[in-house]
């Protein structure tokens, strides 16, 4: 078994050639939501991920396995409701109140400018129904979002550009006079 211990999110600065030649694995949300599973890619082989506790693989990602070997994760198609709101009898608030109340739930959600994706969930279904809004059963890749204070979550994905090691135990209202943009015309800024 080939153990993977790494992940690149979105294989984030790895060439093109690296990635088109790379091995890749299809994997549903329930899988991907784990650290530690097993799964075989797309040269046969058994491969062992084994991700620091929390976190989540995405579609897109790249494990990177102990031989150095590079393997695409792809977001496997799996059943999920598609909810929309109603353009007869409804409108776009209708989505976005039932994403209040399935959030206010713990419901894993992928939100989408038009519509709100989540596991199949019968009773959800019918509630969500009742608040006139169109459900229906596909088969989608599913992405749900991070949350908040999800663990990883805000490492996953993107870089805000500033450094998370400094101590937060300081003051920083000093920090700023030097970009304020303006000069009050007497050198110094007294507080």
């Amino acid at each position: 078994m080939l153990n993977v211990q790494k992940l690149i999110p979105r294989g984030a600065g790895l060439a093109a050639a690296l990635l088109k030649r790379a091995a890749s694995v299809e994997l549903d949300w329930d899988v991907r939501q784990k650290s530690r599973f097993e799964a075989t890619d797309s040269q046969g082989r058994q491969i062992g991920v084994f991700l620091p506790r929390g976190s989540v693989v995405r579609g897109g990602d790249v494990l990177v396995a102990e031989d150095g070997s590079l393997i695409a994760v792809t977001a496997a198609l799996q059943p999920v409701l598609e909810v929309r709101a109603c353009a007869e009898h409804g409108s776009p608030f209708d989505l976005l109140r039932a994403a209040y109340h399935l959030g206010n739930r713990h419901v894993a959600l992928e939100l989408q400018p038009d519509h709100l994706k989540l596991e199949p969930d019968h009773v959800l279904a019918d509630m969500l129904r009742q608040r006139h809004l169109i459900v229906s059963e596909t088969r989608s890749a599913f992405e749900p979002e991070g949350g908040a204070y999800a663990p990883g979550a805000h490492a996953h994905g993107h870089d805000h550009g500033h450094d998370h090691g400094h101590d937060h135990g300081h003051d920083h209202g000093h920090a700023h006079d030097d970009h304020a943009g303006h000069d009050h015309g007497h050198g110094k800024h007294s507080h």
